[in-house]
């Protein structure tokens, strides 16, 4: 008997993680679909269109309007939802994707502030598009979790099929609202509830922590660089050594607990402790790790992987580093 061709549809093929995803996947044999708002094929920041585009088919749809994709899931082995907004209506992505430093600084300002007004139509109706964090975050991954669950597969599969869900590490309060890593959390739950009464697929939570690419988001960068600094320079301090995160572990024991300890079990000061302590992680190893969990292949993969468990899952770590397998599991 042939093996089945795995297929997965990407929810935002033609974003900053979705279109690596698809990259990743076709290099790895799979074939690809994606579904976006505008149904647009990827293009790098120059508008230039790479020869592995020709080889997905791009759709229009909407996460939450299943009827705009249902056709599309019979026909996949795997779905992954990659889409999410870090900032509720800020106008950031837009920014980010522009390289613009005034108006990331702006918009993440407004949206930690809770003011999301603008004078500029344009920036209004990027606010709009971008939405609420349960809305984005987590309903859209819910209406597409259900609607592959509700599908009838046309596919001869022996495992179950995956829905990879491109969730965070809590390394971001507060410089970026607590509603943004709870209603990922949410998502989470939901998805996995979903999941374990259906034991013909798995769910799976990659949590990165900053994702970044040199080329593709060179605003992103000059942080990235700060942030592994700071996790190589803690990982080798001696044991017991009062370093900046151990001073924010301690003083953030004292602050009460938080509204929603379900989803943030501990204080925003725990969180900016790892900050300093968990690498950033480039695009290209989320999505390795991301098309592993999707393979049909690997059903011991499933649950939540942060990112050490995403290293050791792609093969990677640093000399001396203890794989995470054991703590995953």
């Amino acid at each position: 008997m042939e093996p089945v061709i795995q297929k997965i549809l990407v929810v935002g093929g033609n974003g900053f993680v979705g279109s690596a995803v698809c990259r990743t996947a076709l290099a790895r044999g799979m074939k690809v679909a994606s579904i976006s708002s505008s149904g647009r094929p990827w293009q790098t920041p120059k508008g230039h269109t790479p020869n592995w585009v020709h080889k997905v088919e791009w759709h229009q749809g909407d996460a939450l309007k299943p009827e705009t994709y249902a056709h599309l899931l019979p026909g996949v082995s795997a779905v992954v939802h990659t889409i999410g907004t870090l900032f509720e209506k800020s106008g950031y992505k837009s920014a980010v994707k522009d390289g613009s430093v005034p108006r990331v600084l702006s918009s993440a300002a407004a949206a930690v502030a809770g003011c999301s007004a603008s004078a500029n139509p344009l920036e209004k109706e990027e606010k709009r598009r971008e939405g609420s964090y349960a809305l984005v975050n987590r309903d859209s991954a819910l209406a597409v979790c259900k609607a592959f669950i509700d599908s009838q597969t046309e596919l001869k599969l022996n495992a179950p099929r995956a829905f990879v869900y491109i969730s965070a590490e809590d390394c971001t309060r507060p410089l970026v609202p607590a509603g943004y890593v709870e209603s990922k959390r949410e998502a989470e739950a939901g998805i996995e509830e979903m999941t374990r009464a259906n034991p013909n697929y798995r769910g799976v939570y990659i949590r990165p922590s900053l994702i970044y690419h040199p080329h593709f988001r060179p605003i992103i960068s000059p942080v990235a660089a700060l942030l592994d600094l700071s996790a190589t320079i803690h990982s080798k301090a001696p044991a017991g050594f009062p370093t900046p995160s151990a001073v924010l572990q301690t003083l953030g024991g004292l602050l009460p607990r938080p509204a929603r300890p379900d989803l943030t079990p501990d204080s925003p000061l725990h969180a900016m402790a790892r900050a300093l302590t968990i690498p950033p992680i480039h695009v290209d190893h989320v999505a390795e790790a991301i098309c592993i969990a999707a393979d049909n292949a690997r059903t011991d993969v499933r649950g939540p992987y942060g990112v050490a468990e995403i290293r050791e899952l792609i093969g990677w770590h640093q000399k001396g580093q203890k794989p995470a397998a054991a703590a995953h599991a």
